[in-house]
C-alpha cells in the first residue's frame, strides 16, 4: 500500500473542500422547510434520495482527498485537472437530485413530492447526461493518477509506490469505462430498455472486483520480482 505523504492542507485542497462543502449545501438549499404535518411527512419521503446523493458525494471527496493526501501536487496541469472536476461536480448537483428523486418517484409513488417520474425517451437522454458527467468525474482522477506517475521521480516514489499509482489509475478507468456504457445503452437501446441504463451502474461491483482480482495476481508476481532484486548480492 502506497504511504500518505503528510503535509499542511494547502490552499488546493482547502478551495476544493470548500466547492464540495458549497455543493452538499445546494443539496440541503433545494429542500423546501415544511410549513405544515403533511409537508413534514414529505419532506422525509425523499430523505433516500438525498442520502443517496450525500454519499455519492462524500465518495468523490474521499477519492479526491486521498489523492492530494498521497502526493499533494500543486502545479498548473494539476490545478486545471481538479478545477475540471470540481466544475463537473457543481454542475451536476441539481441534475443528481432530479436523477434520484424521478427514480424513487417511479419505483416508490409515495416518495415523490410532487416529483414527475420521467418517460422512456427522457430517461434515456437523462442516462446519457448523468453517465456523461460520471465518466468526466472518474477520467479527472483517471488523469491525476496519470500524471502523479509521470512525475514519479519528483515524487521520489518507491517501486511497490509507482506499482500501486498505475494501481490506482487502473480503478478510475474501470469506473470510466462503466460510465460509458452507462451512456451507449442509454443511446443506443430501443427505448423501451431505456430503464437499463440507469440500472448498468451496478457493473461498477463485478468491474472492480475482477480488475481487483487481476492486480493481486500482478502484485505477487511484482513482489515476488522486487524480493528477488532485493535480495541478490550487491556487485
Amino acid at each position: 500500500m502506497l504511504l500518505r505523504r503528510s503535509h499542511d492542507i494547502s490552499r488546493l485542497e482547502a478551495f476544493s473542500d470548500a466547492v464540495f462543502a458549497f455543493a452538499l449545501t445546494l443539496l440541503v438549499v433545494s429542500l423546501e422547510v415544511p410549513k405544515s404535518y403533511d409537508a413534514l411527512i414529505g419532506l422525509m419521503m425523499g430523505f433516500p434520495a438525498f442520502a443517496f446523493c450525500f454519499g455519492l458525494l462524500v465518495w468523490i471527496w474521499y477519492e479526491h482527498n486521498l489523492f492530494f493526501r498521497r502526493y499533494g501536487l500543486q502545479d498548473p496541469y494539476t490545478v486545471f485537472l481538479n478545477g475540471v472536476l470540481l466544475f463537473v461536480v457543481m454542475f451536476y448537483v441539481y441534475p443528481l437530485k432530479f436523477m434520484f428523486d424521478s427514480g424513487f418517484a417511479h419505483f416508490l409513488p409515495q416518495t415523490s413530492r410532487g416529483v414527475i417520474p420521467m418517460t422512456l425517451s427522457q430517461l434515456a437522454r437523462a442516462s446519457a447526461i448523468y453517465g456523461l458527467g460520471y465518466v468526466a468525474v472518474f477520467l479527472m482522477f483517471g488523469l491525476l493518477y496519470h500524471h502523479a506517475y509521470r512525475k514519479r521521480k519528483e515524487l521520489g516514489l518507491e517501486p511497490r509506490e509507482v506499482f500501486d499509482v498505475k494501481v490506482f489509475a487502473g480503478q478510475q478507468m474501470v469506473s470510466v469505462v462503466v460510465g460509458l456504457v452507462v451512456v451507449l445503452i442509454a443511446v443506443i437501446a430501443p427505448r423501451r430498455y431505456a430503464f437499463i441504463s440507469p440500472m448498468a451502474f451496478i457493473l461498477m461491483w463485478p468491474g472492480h472486483a475482477i480488475y481487483e482480482s487481476r492486480v493481486k495476481k500482478k502484485r505477487e508476481a511484482f513482489e515476488g520480482r522486487l524480493s528477488a532484486s532485493e535480495m541478490a548480492p550487491s556487485i
